[in-house]
C-alpha cells in the first residue's frame, strides 16, 4: 500500500483531482480519518476536477449531510456522515440513488452494513506538519487503483 505525503491543502486537493480520473458512474470513494485530517479538502479537489467552475461552492455538508453536484462524470453525491447516529439513516439521505452515480463519503464507518464492497478507500492521517493518505481499491476496484498508483508514480 502506497502512502502519499501531503504537506499542504493544495497537495491534498491535487490528490483528490488525481483520484477524479477514476470517477465513473457507480463508483464510491470513502474518506476516513480524524477531524481535521483533510477529508473535505480531498473531496473538494476530486469534485472540482470534475466541474472546475464549482471550486468556491464545495464545502463539507456537515449540517445538510449530503450535497449533490452535476459534473462531467454525472451526478456526484458528497456525504458527510459525522452526525449520523444509526446506519439506517443513510437510506433517507438517498444512499441507494447515490450508489448508481459517483459517491464521495466522509466518515464511512457510519455506514455499517450499508458500506459497499466495491469502493475506493482513502484514509487520511495527520503526520507531523502535514498529512498522509493511504489509498486502496476494494472489490472490483482493487486492480484499477493499483494501476492508477503505478501510472501516478511513473508521471512523477
Amino acid at each position: 500500500m502506497r502512502r502519499f505525503r501531503l504537506e499542504t491543502a493544495e497537495q491534498t486537493e491535487a490528490l483528490g483531482a488525481a483520484l477524479a480520473t477514476l470517477a465513473r458512474a457507480g463508483m464510491v470513494f470513502t474518506l476516513a480519518g480524524p477531524l481535521g485530517a483533510g477529508k473535505t479538502c480531498l473531496a473538494r479537489g476530486l469534485i472540482t476536477a470534475l466541474k472546475p467552475a464549482m471550486a468556491e461552492e464545495i464545502v463539507s455538508p456537515t449540517f445538510t449531510l449530503v450535497q449533490t453536484y452535476d459534473t462531467a462524470a454525472g451526478p456526484v453525491w458528497h456525504f458527510d456522515l459525522y452526525r449520523v447516529k444509526h446506519a439506517e439513516d443513510v437510506i433517507e439521505l438517498g444512499l441507494e440513488d447515490a450508489l448508481g452515480d459517483v459517491a464521495v463519503i466522509e466518515w464511512p464507518d457510519r455506514l455499517g452494513r450499508f458500506l459497499p464492497a466495491d469502493r475506493i478507500d482513502v484514509t487520511l492521517t495527520q503526520a507531523g506538519d502535514g498529512r498522509e493518505a493511504e489509498i486502496s481499491g476494494q472489490g472490483k476496484y482493487a486492480e484499477a487503483v493499483e494501476a492508477w498508483k503505478t501510472k501516478l508514480r511513473e508521471t512523477k
